[in-house]
């Protein structure tokens, strides 16, 4: 399982960093924008801070660190994970991660250019990174709920019921 997680985290990382290259190079100033439809905007924004931009005043190598810290947590995790969903869930977490510590190092802030707004609602921006750690976490919640008592269809019975 852990070549599958790592490969999902590499994946994640090239990704998040080839869209924001791109994005830097359509949308080079900070503030600028894009509009593209009625609810959905490129920018350019530097996000000094955690998630939505709490805690701004916290230098980025000490964000950073901590998120290589947890990164190295999720790592050992993978190592052990015994189901490819989880482990495809804790590839998405650790190569986002690792996507917003390489802006960090690089920029000094995370780079967020995907703006959602709708019916007076303002999504904040977010970037690719953000999007896979999300995702991951809703993938190990999921997981969570699963009854491992259940029987699978690949031991023979069929989904749901149990073979007596």
């Amino acid at each position: 399982m852990p070549r599958l997680g790592f490969s999902v985290a590499v994946a994640v990382a090239v990704l998040d960093q080839g869209s924001k290259a791109i994005m830097i190079s359509l949308l080079p100033d900070p503030g600028s924008r894009w509009p593209i439809a009625q609810f959905f905007n490129l920018v350019h924004v530097r996000n000094k801070g955690v998630s939505f931009g709490m805690m701004p005043g916290v230098g980025p190598w000490i964000l950073g660190g901590f998120a290589l810290v947890v990164a190295a947590v999720l790592a050992v995790w993978l190592w052990r994970a015994e189901t490819r969903p989880i482990a495809a869930a804790l590839g998405l977490i650790i190569g986002g991660a690792v996507g917003n510590v390489i802006d960090r190092a690089r920029l000094g802030a995370v780079f967020d250019f995907l703006d959602f707004h709708a019916f007076g609602y303002h999504w904040p921006a977010f970037n690719v990174a953000d999007a896979a750690i999300t995702l991951g976490v809703i993938g190990l919640l999921l997981c969570g709920f699963r009854d491992p008592r259940r029987p699978r269809a690949a031991q023979g019975g069929k989904r749901g019921f149990r073979q007596e």
